[in-house]
């Protein structure tokens, strides 16, 4: 691909530039390897790089000074920072100076290929040769290109908070008290979660725990929504997610100890604490996922999992369940426009049966925090709590998957239709509209 518009990969390791020309070249990638920034901008003045695999240390500039000469001369071209010792503050840093990404040393291949692809057609103005792992598929990326579903810029500013917000409460799968801080994060940087050590897990859904295994085959499996990054996971991020998707939230930092606290197993809390806040418009323009024509995962019948995608001027779930006593048959269409969001969903609460808890505690699964925010179901009775609404279960399964569809990192436009959901489904639904767009 001599015609095609080069990798450059910038670090004084040499062993690290070895492993990479070996494995981008295997790939199909043209890839060029500097020493230090002094080569990259004289090879760069000769051939423009597409991409650029930045080293935070250099020996003779400072990475983010080198990264910002690269946003100036070539405004186009992605830049992926990466560094052994770095922590959240410079990840952060860097992002704000205009990195598509930050990776902590020592690489994960699978996770660098994917943030390579993901990048090229970001900021992909050229055409570039681009390459998925996993399948090793090769497309050619030009802007514009239609499917199932696109990726478009909207005429709507880009959110963030006005300030920071807290909130404590327990774990629903560790059971241990947690809390939560998110605060205000510049503009085209996204939802980020920040562990307590530092380790940054963007609000994605190639950063979904078991999302290497569940890629190819699209049998994503999850009794709840959880990302992990280098070893570290934030779990039960469904309830937030769809509270920052409704209150279209695009830039926000996370910060959070192993688990997203539920008070009461809702997302009523967050939505409270985010209308007191306030949210404030910011200087460019968001983009949002637009479904062009109506496919389906599963099987269109009632006896089995499904959920159709349609084209649609707004966003409206509808959504069916059948199970056991007390709950039965129950169908909930929530429209963005028609519904609040607030009242309507949010306050809808997880549920289980008591024999299902007892298990999981016994296995070890889960903590006490499933007894105190959950509704709990015996003997074809809840046991525990008065309902909120009548049909409360099938509007939480609503909250579930407007939450994962954030996994998208971008709101979406469409009308989905689904029948007996979980969260591994809604995971491979997004993964089917994710691999129309990326």
């Amino acid at each position: 691909m001599s015609n095609h518009y080069p990798i450059y990969v910038v670090d004084d390791e040499q062993s690290i530039c070895d492993s990479l020309r070996g494995i981008f070249s295997d790939e199909g990638y043209n890839i060029v390897t500097c020493p230090d920034a002094k080569t990259l901008f004289e090879k760069a003045a000769e051939l423009p790089p597409a991409l650029v695999l930045l080293d935070i240390w250099l020996p003779d500039i400072d990475g983010l000074e080198v990264l910002t000469k690269l946003r100036q001369n070539y405004p186009d071209t992605a830049v992926i920072m990466m560094s052994g010792h770095a922590g959240i503050t410079s990840a952060v840093t860097a992002i704000k100076k205009g990195a598509s990404d930050f990776l902590e040393k020592p690489l994960n291949m699978d996770v660098l290929l994917e943030k390579v692809s993901n990048a090229l057609k970001t900021h992909g103005e050229k055409d570039v040769q681009i390459h998925l792992p996993f399948n090793r598929e090769r497309i050619r990326h030009k802007k514009g290109s239609a499917g199932i579903a696109s990726l478009i810029e909207s005429d709507t500013p880009q959110k963030t908070l006005k300030g920071n917000i807290v909130l404590n409460g327990t774990g629903l799968m560790s059971g241990r008290n947690t809390g939560v801080i998110l605060s205000p994060l510049g503009e085209n940087m996204g939802i980020i979660f920040e562990t307590l050590d530092g380790e940054r897990i963007p609000a994605h859904l190639t950063s979904l725990e078991n999302y290497l295994s569940g890629r190819d085959s699209q049998n994503f499996t999850a009794n709840s929504t959880v990302l992990i990054s280098n070893g570290s996971r934030i779990r039960t991020v469904e309830h937030l997610m769809a509270t920052l998707h409704m209150f279209e939230i695009n830039n926000a930092l996370i910060k959070v100890d192993e688990e997203i606290p539920n008070v009461d197993g809702s997302a009523e809390d967050f939505c409270k604490l985010i209308e007191e806040t306030g949210t404030v418009n910011q200087g460019a323009l968001s983009k949002k996922i637009v479904i062009n024509e109506r496919f389906i995962i599963g099987t269109e019948k009632e006896t089995e999992k499904y959920i159709c995608a349609e084209p649609y001027n707004g966003f409206e779930v509808s959504m069916r369940i059948n199970y056991a006593a007390p709950i039965f048959e129950q169908t909930f269409t929530f429209n963005k426009k028609q519904h609040s969001f607030a009242t309507e969903i949010a306050p809808a609460r997880s549920f289980n049966t008591f024999e299902n808890i007892g298990m999981a505690q016994k296995m070890g699964k889960v903590g006490g925090g499933y007894l105190d925010s959950h509704i709990i179901i015996h003997d074809g009775e809840v046991i525990n709590t008065t309902l909120r609404y009548p049909d409360e279960f099938v509007r939480h399964k609503i909250l579930d998957i407007v939450g994962d569809l954030y996994l998208l990192g971008y709101p979406l436009q469409g009308k989905i239709t689904a029948n007996m959901t979980s969260h591994g489904f809604n995971h491979a639904f997004a993964q089917k509209i994710y691999d129309a767009f990326r």
